[in-house]
């Protein structure tokens, strides 16, 4: 039986079979957040027919990523008279002898972990990489397979080199969590009895993320297992959060600093209110630290309608940094026993809740475009804010949709244990969010509520007249 861990992620093991069974040799570049599985999917895939692998050194120098080289390869070659290279071009010269001597009609892989920890100051690790690529395995039948979990540094050193590396790449995945479709597939592996409002929860909480899952016990249930996982005395993601920003970013501090302003601000913030709120520079290293957060899935920008960067929203959406913030690092809650059931129906749950559920929307966009049956029709996701003025009320749209079509749909999304009642002033308000929204932006195109809620709306029939389309759970759950 396959392992959970390796439940899904079908397009990906799709590409690594084409590498290997290519006729020439390719050049397979993962990138990814910490725990998002990317080790466990190229070691599954490639199997026992890796030839060298190595895996970098977390705040090693030079000299211990040469050495850790060394013990590796006398590992895989079985020669104990291997001299410790002093270069890293000695170093793939030593692998280009020991990768010689194997079947020249066997494809010779090859897998380097962590590359960015390898890659260290003034080391030339990256220069040598793309001469033993250039230079040898692009012609003697190579799978080069390199991974590493700092997504920006990967794809400005990498995928993007001006060097050696340039233009080198043959494939490249940038494996993101799990959807609640891979999410559900996985626990059902696991044999954790659960339905879809169960598993929602905990994708609020953790996110899909393959390594937090594999944690979870199947004779506990959902909040046993998030109360024993998050608030007991040595519950592992009880400080997961700086463990998990500190081996991504160097001076992760600062990232932390943006990570915790964005928390705070549920519509997202501007670029120039993130540095008010944090008091770093809006400037180049700001820059930075928005991207290396945004390439790592941490946060997403937002457009918004009718516009292009200008006034984008920067929106924290990673579930378990938003869950830490909001309910792990709270002192009172720790070393408690049912602290999932006990806040369940407090302020701070309710709101956490609500913010939850509206990111895991925005990261399922394309099972609500499928939900919405205009797959087919161009469509654009954006946001919508306004202030207010003398006229009219401020309106705060975190989702529509702009359909070629000729219409709009806004969105309202929903978190309940049971079907949405829609009641009369509340349908009043709906109705003026919509002649607001049509009145500024002088729209002329439909404009369609569209409801995503967890269970469907009460009585739907009956407001027809309001709400024109209602999404589901069932929905955010298709492939």
């Amino acid at each position: 039986m396959k392992s959970p861990l390796f439940i899904g992620r079908d397009e990906q093991k799709a590409i690594f079979k084409e590498a290997l069974n290519s006729e020439k040799s390719e050049f397979v570049v993962v990138y990814g957040r910490r725990r998002v599985g990317k080790t466990y999917l190229i070691k599954n895939v490639l199997r026992n027919n890796i030839d060298f692998e190595m895996t970098g050194i977390q705040r090693g120098d030079r000299g211990d990523q040469l050495e850790n080289f060394s013990e590796k390869l006398e590992e895989f070659s079985g020669d104990e008279n291997l001299k410790k290279p002093t270069s890293w071009l000695k170093a793939f010269s030593q692998l280009k002898k020991y990768l010689s001597s194997k079947n020249k009609n066997k494809k010779k892989i090859l897998f380097f972990d962590e590359l960015p920890w390898i890659d260290t100051h003034k080391s030339k690790f990256l220069s040598m990489l793309g001469h033993f690529w250039n230079d040898w395995a692009i012609y003697n039948h190579v799978v080069l397979v390199v991974c590493g979990s700092a997504a920006s540094w990967m794809i400005k050193n990498v995928l993007n080199d001006k060097g050696g590396l340039h233009n080198r790449t043959t494939q490249y995945i940038p494996l993101q969590p799990f959807t609640l479709f891979e999410t559900e597939r996985f626990l059902k592996a696991k044999k954790i009895k659960v339905n879809r409002y169960q598993v929602v929860q905990l994708y609020m909480a953790l996110g899909g993320i393959p390594y937090y899952l594999e944690l979870l016990k199947p004779d506990q249930s959902i909040p046993q297992n998030i109360d024993r996982l998050c608030f007991d005395a040595n519950g592992f993601l009880r400080d997961e959060f700086d463990r998990l920003f500190k081996s991504l970013f160097d001076k992760a501090e600062n990232h932390i600093t943006v990570v915790k302003a964005l928390a705070e601000k549920w519509k997202g913030l501007t670029r120039k209110e993130i540095a008010t709120a944090t008091g770093l520079s809006n400037s180049g290293g700001l820059t930075r630290i928005l991207d290396e957060l945004e390439k790592s899935a941490f946060i997403q920008i937002h457009y918004p309608y009718g516009k292009k960067k200008k006034g984008s929203l920067y929106r924290l959406i990673d579930n378990y940094s938003l869950f830490y913030l909001k309910l792990i690092a709270q002192r009172n809650l720790r070393n408690q026993k049912n602290v999932f059931l006990k806040i369940f129906s407090n302020q701070t749950f309710r709101v956490w809740s609500g913010y939850a559920f509206e990111n895991t929307c925005f990261v399922h966009h394309q099972q609500i475009a499928n939900g919405l049956g205009i797959t087919s029709i161009l469509h654009e996701f954006s946001s919508f804010q306004f202030i207010g003025n003398e006229t009219y009320a401020g309106l705060q749209i975190d989702l529509l949709i702009d359909r070629a079509d000729g219409v709009i749909n806004l969105c309202e999304i929903k978190f309940t244990n049971g079907t949405y009642k829609l009641t009369s002033a509340y349908k009043s308000k709906l109705r003026e969010r919509v002649n607001t929204f049509s009145e500024i932006t002088k729209n002329r195109k439909s404009i369609y509520l569209t409801l995503i809620t967890t269970y469907g709306l009460n009585n739907q029939d009956s407001h027809l007249d309001v709400i024109q389309n209602v999404l589901t759970l069932d929905d955010l759950f298709k492939p």
